[in-house]
C-alpha cells in the first residue's frame, strides 16, 4: 500500500520564509557556526554583588540585618547598624563541622532584641513628638512563636520596657503566667474562654501579675462576673471591639462586622450595663481591636485609629475608668522589599505607624478632656520575623533543556529542517512569530507520529529544537517592555527544578497554605551570575511541596535565578523572615520532623575567634521520635523486623550477613535525623 503524501504546514511567517531561503544550500559546518553565534546572550560585563542586591532585592527586605559581602556571601548583622556582622556561609559550615545536619534553622537572638528596641524607640519618639501624656507598653502574642527560648528571650529583652505577653488559648496563658515575671508587665488574655481560663487568669493577679481578660464574646461577661464574685477578686477586664473600619491585605476580613472575634457597638453597651448592674464597672480598663495581620496600607491604620479612639473616650464618658488602649496586631513586614501596599509589603515604616497611633489617640482624648491611656500593641510578626533564617541545601536538579540542539543535516525530515530554520532566526524582532511557528511544528510532529509517519528519534529531534527555540525566546524576554500573554508562561515551563533537602509543610507551611512569599536566595556565590532559572521542590511526595512564586525586582515572578550546581560542592539557599508562625504551623507530612535549630549570639572578637557563640541548641526530630508521635512503638517495629529476618533465614531468602546488615541499618535509621544526611 502506497503511503499518502504528507503536506507540511503552509507557513506565511516572513521570518520563516526568509530563514528557509538563507539556509538552503548551507552545509553542516555553516549551520554549526550560526548556532554558535546565536546560542546564548553573553553578558557585556562581569556580574557584581550590586547586581545580586538588585536581583534578590535584599536591601529592601534585609536592611539593616542582611547584606552581601565582597566575596559574594550573605552577611548577618544581628545588632543592625550598631554592631558587627557574620558571614552566613561560614556560620553554616562551622555548624556542619559540629555535626549539625541541614536543614538548619538559625535564630539570631540579637535581631530579636533589636526589633524589640526599635519598636519601643519609635513609640518613645512619637510620644515625645506629640507631647503625649501616657506611655507605650507592648506585648508579644505568644501564638506568633511559642518556642520556649524565643519567649524567654523576649521577656528578658523586654524588662526595660515592661514588655508583656498576649495569650490566645489556655496553653498560651500557662506559658505567659510561668514565663513573665517583669513587674507591671501586662498579660493580655484573648481568644475563646471558658470558666477555667478566666479563673486561672484572675488568680494570676494574686501572684502580682497584671492579666487583663479581654471579653470577645457576650457570653464571657456573665462567666467573668460569676467567677469574680466567687473568688472575691476584682478582675482586670477589657473589651474587644468590632470596628466598622476594614482591614487590608490577605487578612483584611479579620476586621469589620463579620470578624471572628469582638463585640459590636450594641454588645459593648450591653457589657457596660451588665458591669454597672453588679458594681463592677471599675474592672473595665482596656479597649482592644484588631484589623488583621500584615496590614499593608497606612490609610487602614489611620481609619481604625480614628474609630477606636472615639470608642475609647465614649467608654470613659460612660463611667469606665479604662486606662489602656490596645491597638492589636497588624504591623506589617516588608517581605518583598518593595515598600508598597502589595500583599507582601507595607507602605509605611514602624515610625509612621507609631506616629499615627499616638496622634489619633491624643487628639480624641484632648477633644473630650479624657486622660491619655497607656498604649498597647500586639506586634508579633514585626518583632519575630527577622530573627530566624532557614538554611537548606540543594540535592539535585531536573533540567528542562539539558543541551542545545545539533544543526540540521541533509536528508533529515522536512519538519526538522523547517524548525531548524525557525531556531536559527529567532531574534528580538520576531520572537513572537517564531514561538507560534515552533508550537505549530511541534503539534504537527505529534500528529505525524501518531499516524506512524514519524519515527520516535525524529520526534525527539523536533522536540529538542522546539525547546531550543523556547530557550532563545526566554533569553530575550527580560529586554522587552511588554511580554505577550501567550509567552508569560514560557519562562516557568522552561525552568529547571531544584530539589531541596527540606519539607515546606514542616518548615514554611504558609508557602503552601496561603501562598506567602518569603525571600529566598543563595547565601553564597553572589558575585557570580546566576544563569539558571528554577522552581523549587521539597522532599515530600506531595505535588504541592514546591515553591514557584518568588519576589523580584519588578514584583512577584515565576522563577528564581540560581547558579548551576558544581560537582562536589554544596549549594546553600536561605529562606528569610520566617521567625513568625512557621515553626508551630508546620506539620509532619511524610513524617519529616522538626529541624535542627541553633541560637547564635554575636561575640566579641577578643572572646571568640569565629565571631559568635551558640547559646542554645534544639536538635531536630529523629525517626523514632516522629514515629512515636503517630502512635508507633519503635521497639516493637524493630522486633517485627528481627522476626521477619529470622523467618527469611529459615526459608533461605536471606543470609545471616544480610540479615545483620538490615538490622544494623534499621536500628541506625531510627536514631537519625528525618532529613537526608551526609554520610
Amino acid at each position: 500500500m502506497e503511503s499518502p503524501t504528507i503536506v507540511s504546514l503552509n507557513h506565511t511567517s516572513a521570518v520563516t520564509e526568509s530563514a528557509t531561503e538563507n539556509n538552503q544550500g548551507q552545509n553542516a559546518d555553516q549551520n554549526a557556526a550560526l548556532l554558535s553565534a546565536t546560542s546564548s546572550v553573553v553578558s557585556s560585563r562581569s556580574w557584581t554583588i550590586e547586581d545580586s542586591e538588585d536581583l534578590y532585592r535584599i536591601k529592601g527586605w534585609g536592611e539593616p540585618y542582611f547584606a552581601i559581602n565582597a566575596v559574594g556571601n550573605i552577611t548577618v548583622s544581628p545588632q543592625g547598624d550598631r554592631g558587627g556582622s557574620l558571614d552566613l556561609k561560614e556560620v553554616v559550615e562551622g555548624l556542619k563541622l559540629r555535626d549539625f545536619q541541614l536543614p538548619l534553622l538559625i535564630r539570631f537572638s540579637e535581631i530579636l532584641e533589636d526589633r524589640l528596641e526599635r519598636i519601643n524607640a519609635c513609640f518613645a519618639k512619637a510620644i515625645a513628638r506629640y507631647s503625649y501624656k501616657g506611655v507605650y507598653q507592648g506585648v508579644f502574642p505568644v501564638k506568633c512563636n511559642q518556642q520556649r527560648h524565643i519567649v524567654e528571650d523576649l521577656v528578658r529583652f523586654g524588662q526595660a520596657y515592661q514588655f508583656g505577653l498576649e495569650a490566645g488559648t489556655k496553653p498560651e496563658l500557662m506559658i505567659a503566667l510561668a514565663s513573665l515575671s517583669t513587674p507591671g508587665a501586662l498579660i493580655i488574655c484573648n481568644g475563646y474562654k471558658d470558666e477555667s481560663y478566666i479563673e486561672t487568669a484572675m488568680l494570676g493577679q494574686r501572684l502580682g501579675q497584671k492579666p487583663i481578660i479581654v471579653l470577645e464574646q457576650l457570653e464571657e461577661v456573665d462567666v467573668a462576673i460569676t467567677t469574680a464574685k466567687r473568688l472575691g477578686i476584682q478582675p482586670n477586664l477589657g473589651i474587644r471591639a468590632k470596628l466598622a473600619a476594614k482591614g487590608s491585605g490577605r487578612w483584611g476580613t479579620s476586621a469589620g462586622d463579620r470578624a471572628k472575634f469582638g463585640l459590636t457597638i450594641p454588645e459593648i453597651i450591653t457589657v457596660v450595663e451588665k458591669l454597672k448592674a453588679v458594681d463592677m464597672i471599675e474592672s473595665l480598663q482596656l479597649l482592644h481591636f484588631h484589623i488583621g495581620s500584615q496590614v499593608n496600607a497606612i490609610s487602614v491604620i489611620k481609619e481604625a485609629m480614628r474609630e477606636a479612639s472615639q470608642i475609647y473616650v465614649e467608654l470613659v464618658s460612660l463611667g469606665a475608668p479604662m486606662g489602656y488602649l490596645d491597638v492589636g496586631g497588624g504591623l506589617g513586614v516588608d517581605y518583598d522589599g518593595s515598600k508598597t501596599s502589595s500583599q507582601g509589603s507595607k507602605n509605611y515604616s514602624v515610625q509612621n505607624y507609631a506616629n499615627d497611633v499616638v496622634a489619633y489617640v491624643k487628639d480624641a482624648c484632648v477633644a473630650r478632656e479624657v486622660p491619655m491611656p497607656t498604649l498597647v500593641s500586639e506586634s508579633g510578626r514585626a518583632i519575630a520575623s527577622h530573627q530566624s533564617v532557614l538554611i537548606f541545601d540543594v540535592l539535585g536538579t531536573s533540567e528542562a533543556t539539558p543541551e542545545d540542539p545539533t544543526p540540521y543535516q541533509d536528508g533529515e525530515h522536512n519538519l526538522i529542517r523547517e524548525l531548524w530554520d525557525v531556531y536559527t532566526s529567532v531574534d528580538a524582532d520576531n520572537y513572537q512569530e517564531a514561538f507560534t511557528d515552533a508550537i505549530a511544528f511541534k503539534k504537527e510532529a505529534a500528529s505525524l507520529f501518531n499516524l506512524n509517519y514519524l519515527r520516535l528519534t525524529e520526534r525527539a529531534r523536533i522536540e529538542r529544537l522546539y525547546w531550543g527555540c523556547c530557550k532563545k525566546i526566554v533569553s530575550l524576554l527580560p529586554q522587552q517592555d511588554y511580554v505577550p500573554e501567550e509567552l508569560e508562561h514560557l519562562e516557568k515551563s522552561m525552568a529547571s527544578i531544584y530539589y531541596l533537602n527540606l519539607s515546606l509543610f514542616k518548615a514554611a507551611l504558609d508557602t503552601w497554605a496561603i501562598g506567602q512569599l518569603f525571600p529566598i536566595m543563595p547565601i553564597h556565590r553572589l558575585n557570580e551570575e546566576p544563569t539558571q532559572r528554577a522552581t523549587l521542590a521539597d522532599l515530600t511526595c506531595d505535588s504541592d511541596g514546591k515553591v514557584d512564586r518568588f519576589i523580584g525586582p519588578k514584583g512577584a515572578k515565576d522563577v528564581l535565578e540560581l547558579h548551576a550546581l558544581q560537582e562536589g560542592d554544596s549549594y546553600y539557599l536561605g529562606m528569610f523572615l520566617v521567625g513568625a508562625y512557621q515553626e508551630t504551623l508546620g506539620n509532619l507530612h511524610n513524617l519529616f520532623g522538626s529541624i535542627n535549630t541553633v541560637h547564635i549570639h554575636l561575640a566579641s572578637k577578643a572572646k571568640a575567634q569565629q565571631g559568635y557563640t551558640i547559646e542554645h541548641v534544639v536538635r531536630g526530630n529523629t525517626t523514632d521520635e516522629v514515629l512515636k508521635q503517630v502512635q508507633y512503638d519503635p521497639k516493637d517495629m524493630l522486633e517485627q523486623i528481627r522476626r521477619r529476618s529470622e523467618q527469611a533465614l529459615q526459608k533461605g531468602q536471606i543470609t545471616i550477613e544480610e540479615a545483620r546488615k538490615l538490622m544494623d541499618n534499621y536500628k541506625a535509621g531510627m536514631d537519625r535525623y528525618t532529613y537526608l544526611t551526609e554520610v
